[in-house]
């Protein structure tokens, strides 16, 4: 078997899951996306930065921390018909919030209240119509990153008047989301498949609980509610490799807040005792054969 892994940059979790392949008695070809020169008129015959040609890959493990460049190349390995891991599909869905909660709406599955709006002023309305405090964040981004909580009008039309005038149309789409009065922390789940491998509880004295803004993580415990959320939650945006960020609402319970489909994991290992880059990798593995 032949497997590549397209990065942006190496970081610790690319490290483990290239030695999770090794283990299994496979290298896989490391790429970096910043190294890629593609003819879009052209097949899978073109020569990859490894020296192969991308038809030579039973599976291309996209791990980009720049979402545009991990899109653009599910798609395109998609249409030459190269399995990847997570699909465009899946992938398209979860990097945009507004996409993620009407694939969760459509499902069924619960999650706080969110509106889009596209002006000013419709956003200010759509923020009043979710009531203070509420959240403004970006459709796309990650790690906790533009994410405002406004407790009142004038702060409210100061974020959305700097978010209008920022040059990059993302911004220009309003995602305004219900303030969950979560208990100092949320839970971030991980799911191959149909199996919920594990979750971790990110607890922070801040509203932003995300580990790279210095949540700390312990283990959560994996009960039959968290379970058939996540579950349910991952069959809404695609299926695939995926972490689930939930919030514990004190009235609705379990809700769906984001789902990610580049997880990152490095945190929640040592804490939950599963060894999550090698559940990947088998999982990464399970579709190939599945697929052949």
């Amino acid at each position: 078997m032949r497997a590549a892994v397209l990065v942006t940059t190496i970081r610790a979790e690319e490290k483990l899951l290239v030695s999770a392949f090794e283990a299994r008695g496979i290298t896989p070809d490391v790429i970096l996306d910043r190294a890629l020169n593609l003819d879009l008129t052209a097949g899978p015959e073109q020569i990859a930065p490894s020296g192969v040609p991308w038809s030579a890959y039973d599976v291309v493990f996209e791990r980009c921390v720049s979402t545009s460049r991990g899109l653009y190349m599910l798609a395109l390995l998609a249409s030459w018909g190269i399995p990847t891991i997570n699909s465009y599909a899946t992938a398209s869905t979860c990097a945009d919030k507004l996409l993620t909660s009407i694939a969760l709406t459509r499902a069924g599955v619960p999650q706080p209240q969110a509106r889009a709006a596209f002006d000013e002023d419709s956003t200010l309305e759509a923020v009043e119509q979710i009531g203070y405090p509420a959240v403004l964040k970006p459709v796309t981004g990650s790690w906790g990153r533009l994410l405002a909580r406004v407790n009142d009008r004038e702060s409210a039309e100061s974020i959305i008047e700097h978010r209008q005038t920022l040059g990059n149309y993302v911004y220009h789409t309003a995602y305004v989301q219900e303030y969950v009065a979560k208990p100092q922390r949320d839970i971030r789940a991980f799911v191959a498949g149909d199996r919920t491998l594990c979750a971790i509880y990110r607890t922070s004295p801040h509203w932003i609980t995300n580990t790279a803004r210095g949540g700390s993580a312990s283990n959560c415990p994996i009960t039959p509610e968290l379970d058939d959320i996540c579950q349910r939650a991952a069959q809404a945006v695609g299926g695939g490799l995926l972490a689930i960020d939930l919030l514990e609402s004190p009235e609705r319970g379990l809700l769906v807040n984001e789902v990610n489909h580049t997880m990152e994991f490095r945190n929640s290992s040592a804490p939950t005792g599963v060894d999550i880059a090698a559940e990947a990798v088998d999982y990464v593995l399970r579709q190939v054969r599945v697929q052949a």
